[in-house]
């Protein structure tokens, strides 16, 4: 898709009463006349593919022409999606049920398929993890997960009731978290997720970055959690993380560890786990991986076919006001 079909496609698309509302955000912001946030905005459609959620969202206003060549917006997002992954395979990424038969090896927990399980083996399952995850086969965003405790039931036909009601057709065990990872916050697993690119047969990462839960038992960015980098060579975090609202987080405001500065375990094996997982289905080249962490080394969560460009560059996260875009054009052009 050109530029130009992209900005067309946004303009007839787009929600012109949340334009202006952001328009009006970032002149609170940056003290810009709204006409030249307008024009500008519009501008950095044409030039960069950036709607006006990305404007605001990664302070394009801010930026000079060098820095915002390196911003991953969302049509670029979508131009990497579009050419590396074959919408023929997604669907094994899309229904959960699906990804958990594909990549079996690198989940390390049980887990059960509600519609298509006999009774048995539902009952062995929950006898087995009397506490588990239900997940709605189709989610995202963490949205729709429950964690299910059989005490609260009394039979397993009220379980099942419940389940096809709310459409929770996957359990799965609940995993057990390193007690590094614990330790930030205990009441959600605390994933990374890891960018890989598949290219010409070699499995690279692109990015890698913290998610933390802060009170929900979800640490999904979209769901009240909060988003750091992780620097892919060492594991370390250099800066604070930031939660949807654009708040920052140099400590973690429940535990009180310190999240700046923080070093992630078991990081190479997190590494080679994603970049393993990112050769079993080579029709889809770009995936951002969840990956867990426990005593006994990684596992995959999930993994996503269309990885949310929101968390790539934030404002907070950029050194020199530079972008994740080098990153990924580094990989290409090797």
């Amino acid at each position: 898709m050109s530029r130009v079909t992209y900005l067309v496609k946004r303009i007839f698309g787009m929600n012109t009463r949340q334009m202006f509302l952001k328009i009006k955000e970032v002149k609170a912001k940056s003290g810009k006349s709204s006409v030249g946030i307008f024009f500008d905005m519009l501008y950095c459609g044409l030039k960069y593919q950036a709607g006006y959620m990305d404007y605001a969202l990664f302070e394009m206003y801010n930026l000079n022409a060098s820095q915002r060549k390196t911003v991953v917006t969302r049509g670029i997002n979508n131009s990497f999606i579009k050419r590396f992954n074959n919408p023929e395979f997604t669907v094994i990424f899309e229904d959960k049920r699906k990804f958990n038969a594909s990549f079996s090896d690198f989940l390390h927990r049980d887990w059960v398929d509600v519609e298509n399980s006999s009774d048995e083996d539902l009952e062995l399952f929950i006898k087995k993890h009397p506490l588990f995850m239900a997940k709605p086969f189709d989610g995202m965003c963490g949205k729709g997960i429950e964690k299910i405790s059989i005490g609260d039931f009394s039979s397993l036909s009220e379980i099942k009731s419940y389940l096809f009601e709310n459409k929770l057709m996957l359990l799965e065990e609940v995993v057990a978290q390193h007690p590094v990872m614990s330790e930030l916050h205990p009441n959600s697993v605390n994933t990374c997720r890891v960018i890989t690119l598949l290219k010409d047969g070699q499995a690279n990462v692109v990015a890698t970055y913290l998610r933390i839960g802060n009170g929900k038992y979800v640490d999904n960015f979209n769901s009240g959690g909060m988003v750091v980098p992780v620097d892919e060579e060492s594991g370390e975090v250099f800066y604070p993380a930031i939660n949807k609202k654009s708040e920052l987080f140099e400590v973690h405001p429940l535990t009180n560890v310190s999240i700046k500065g923080f070093k992630m375990p078991l990081w190479q094996e997190v590494l080679d786990l994603a970049k393993n997982a990112a050769k079993v289905v080579p029709q889809v080249g770009l995936i951002g991986w969840d990956v867990a962490i426990t005593e006994n080394g990684p596992l995959i969560i999930e993994g996503n076919d269309f990885p949310g460009h929101d968390i790539y560059g934030l404002p907070a996260h950029r050194t020199n006001g530079i972008g994740v875009l080098p990153k990924f054009e580094k990989i290409l052009n090797s």
